[in-house]
């Protein structure tokens, strides 16, 4: 059962067209010592990565876990470890969560270890996928407890400072609500699926996520400060 999140990691690692996009809004609040909790095999650390910064990546998979030590072992400011926030030490300045929170059955309880780790004026970023409606069998597959919505990022979710809330991938949200409906089509998508959604879909949804303001779409990106 641990195969589809491996495989997951490894198909939507070539939607780096769909990834650079989500990171546009979130790469300015990456700074000083960063922890990325769940990076997978580094697929959105590869394109934060900065001289001015250190990274702590956790993950819990361990075929992703040796994947993340093996594309990072000539970087010295990145340290891998096979476990969880509880374990790790240390004080962080950035805290991210992109595309993790919905596998962690008790997403509160992680949140509120996250806020003790982060330092005064730190920042934690969640991306996470929207609406529940939507939740389906690939869910399931991948290891998704839930889908969000908007109302869950309130202004002050464990008492920490909302300075973002944005709704992502409009386009995206419209192709697999047809797909599910016209298609009944649950399954993994392909390589093929992805690369027609990254490479041709997401200039559409660029546009038209700044048409509807960032309130609508597949995703949904919090920002939050300590203060």
């Amino acid at each position: 059962m641990e195969i589809y999140p491996v495989i997951a990691t490894e198909r939507f690692d070539n939607a780096k067209f769909h990834r650079r996009y989500c990171l546009s809004f979130i790469k300015k609040f990456v700074k000083g010592n960063v922890l990325e909790v769940g990076a997978g095999c580094g697929s959105f650390t590869r394109d934060y990565i900065d001289s001015n910064i250190h990274i702590t990546l956790t993950e819990t998979d361990k075929k992703n876990f040796l994947d993340l030590q093996n594309n990072f072992k000539n970087n010295k400011s990145i340290k891998v470890y096979n476990d969880t926030i509880f374990n790790i030490e240390g004080k962080f300045d950035t805290i991210l969560y992109l595309h993790v929170l919905e596998h962690i059955e008790k997403d509160i309880d992680e949140l509120e270890e996250a806020k003790k780790k982060l330092k005064d004026d730190g920042y934690l970023i969640i991306m996470v996928p929207a609406h529940q409606k939507l939740y389906s069998n690939f869910d399931k597959s991948i290891g998704h407890f839930r889908r969000y919505e908007r109302d869950f990022f309130k202004k002050d979710l464990v008492n920490l400072k909302r300075v973002k809330l944005m709704s992502l991938d409009t386009i995206g949200y419209l192709l697999y609500s047809l797909n599910r409906i016209f298609f009944k089509d649950e399954s993994f998508p392909s390589n093929f699926k992805i690369f027609i959604w990254d490479k041709i879909f997401t200039p559409i949804t660029i546009l038209v996520d700044r048409l509807t303001n960032y309130k609508f779409g597949k995703c949904i990106l919090s920002i939050y400060k300590k203060n």
